[in-house]
């Protein structure tokens, strides 16, 4: 277990989000004392000793109380709607005032002017970076349609994706706010943070049927159906432009085995399988789950 004894209190905010539980769990796990920043606390639905408050990122003034007494803080750079939060400034400036030491920032895809605050933050505050690629928990919405339909349908179904565990998100996160009180080995570093494989579309169905106990058919879409699929959901256009980007060129970083969770963390990364197998309930029909329970 990391050495926490000089760690008073980290704060953790979008702690109710698919990174931010990560964050919270894997700081308990470590013995850390954690309090989790979330804009309604009747639904965080947290352990017992978790700390939950009340505080949003894009009101800098509700984060004052947030602050007190803590010694390190893991940030998102977006809002609700998941809008580039331009408080950077002033949530560093609170920070600061109120002792922080050390931040961890989950970087969001893009251009962020809170990362860019933190990165160049002239008040001492250590900071990690944490630029993970395709979480496995985006399978999760295939699951409507494996269970009703057996299938995913999707473009470019050779597309390869090194995704990684949001645990070890996580884990990455943890590591970086709780050593950061011996030495500042993570300082000013950004990590690239993916899973142990580069998959496929193919290979990602083939370990979900597996986990399920059914295989699960793959459905290749056009690109042209693909992008009425999303207009017909509402996407905007330069979301539209975005997903068929990532998905017809990926960058390298997102298809390339990054070694950093057993860098950081000493453990290999979880992989694809690991999470299919706790996750697998979300891809069966009832009858499936019954059958499943029954062997």
């Amino acid at each position: 277990m990391t050495n926490t004894e000089n760690v008073q209190k980290v704060l953790v905010t979008g702690a109710t989000g698919t990174v931010g539980r990560q964050v919270v769990a894997e700081l308990l796990a470590r013995g850390a004392s954690v309090r989790a920043l979330t804009r309604d606390p009747a639904k965080a639905d947290f352990p017992a000793e978790v700390e939950v408050v009340r505080g949003d990122l894009t009101d800098p003034a509700s984060l004052a109380p947030a602050l007190e007494g803590v010694e390190a803080a893991h940030l998102i750079v977006f809002g609700e709607g998941y809008a580039p939060l331009d408080t950077g400034e002033e949530i560093v400036a609170l920070a600061a005032k109120a002792g922080v030491r050390r931040l961890t920032v989950l970087h969001g895809g893009g251009e962020s002017p809170l990362e860019d605050a933190v990165r160049g933050n002239g008040l001492g505050l250590r900071w990690t970076v944490l630029m993970p690629v395709e979480f496995m928990a985006n399978a999760l919405g295939w699951a409507d349609g494996i269970r009703s339909h057996g299938r995913i349908e999707e473009p470019y179904a050779d597309r390869l994706s090194s995704m990684v565990h949001e645990a070890d998100i996580g884990a990455v996160a943890a590591v970086a706010l709780l050593d950061e009180a011996r030495d500042a080995r993570h300082h000013g570093r950004a990590y690239v943070i993916t899973g142990p494989d580069v998959l496929t579309l193919h290979d990602k169905v083939r370990v979900i049927g597996a986990a399920r106990g059914e295989p699960v058919g793959l459905v290749e879409l056009t690109e042209g159906q693909a992008v009425e699929r999303m207009r017909a959901a509402g996407m905007p256009q330069e979301t539209i432009d975005f997903m068929l980007y990532v998905y017809g060129n990926t960058p390298v970083e997102g298809r390339t085995v990054a070694t950093t969770v057993q860098d950081v963390t000493r453990r290999p990364a979880r992989t694809f399988e690991e999470w299919a197998a706790d996750h697998a309930a979300a891809f069966r029909t009832k009858q499936q789950g019954k059958r499943a329970q029954e062997k």
